[in-house]
């Protein structure tokens, strides 16, 4: 009977034994599965903010690629606007000369015929006469070149192109016309040069 008890206690003792065995070789997998878990996730999360940071170098690059390519096109388009500038202003000034010349060389035939009035020896009527052909071939210069004269007595006062220097009241002439004229008005087109003179009745 006492033999048989102490083999039961044997029995409880070995199964002890085993339990605690068990339960000493589960212990350190539980830690070493929990100890493997940070280390997958920080391998994660650096791996995610290396791609991040490649990305945002990569963003930037092309940028910068950007950013230098319209620096070239500004500079180049603010050269060739300096070119334009300058070329545009050489051609507006030999435009200008030119005009000068075209109408200097139609008013150089005027200008010889009053030097040859100014020689000529002749009595009053020829030298009247002369004065009235100069003057009618340099009124057809000027017409030639687009000038045209204006202000007649009798026309209606428009002070956009007349200027009214002096007023009368006349029954024989009708509401704001022109009296007299002092000076004529000549203009270009719709460009007037100059304003008439001209004196402005009722």
């Amino acid at each position: 009977m006492k033999i048989q008890n102490d083999k039961e206690k044997v029995k409880k003792m070995a199964k002890k034994t085993k339990s605690d065995a068990a339960k000493t070789d589960e212990t350190p997998k539980t830690e070493e599965v929990v100890s493997e878990q940070p280390g997958e996730e920080q391998t994660a999360q650096a791996d995610a903010a290396a791609q991040e940071a490649a990305k945002a170098q990569a963003e930037i690059k092309t940028l910068q690629e950007e950013l230098a390519a319209t620096k070239e096109q500004l500079m180049r388009i603010a050269a060739e606007y300096d070119n334009f500038r300058r070329r545009t202003q050489k051609e507006k000034e030999a435009l200008y000369t030119d005009s000068r010349s075209d109408v200097l060389t139609k008013l150089l035939p005027v200008i010889d015929n009053f030097e040859r009035a100014g020689s000529a020896k002749c009595d009053f009527d020829g030298y009247k006469k002369g004065i009235e052909m100069t003057l009618t071939q340099l009124l057809e210069t000027m017409q030639a070149l687009g000038c045209e004269s204006f202000g007649a007595v009798g026309d209606e006062f428009d002070p956009n192109i007349h200027n009214g220097v002096m007023h009368i009241e006349d029954e024989n002439l009708g509401e704001n016309v022109i009296a007299q004229v002092f000076i004529k008005g000549y203009k270009i087109g719709d460009r007037v040069i100059r304003p008439a003179s001209v004196q402005v009745a009722n």
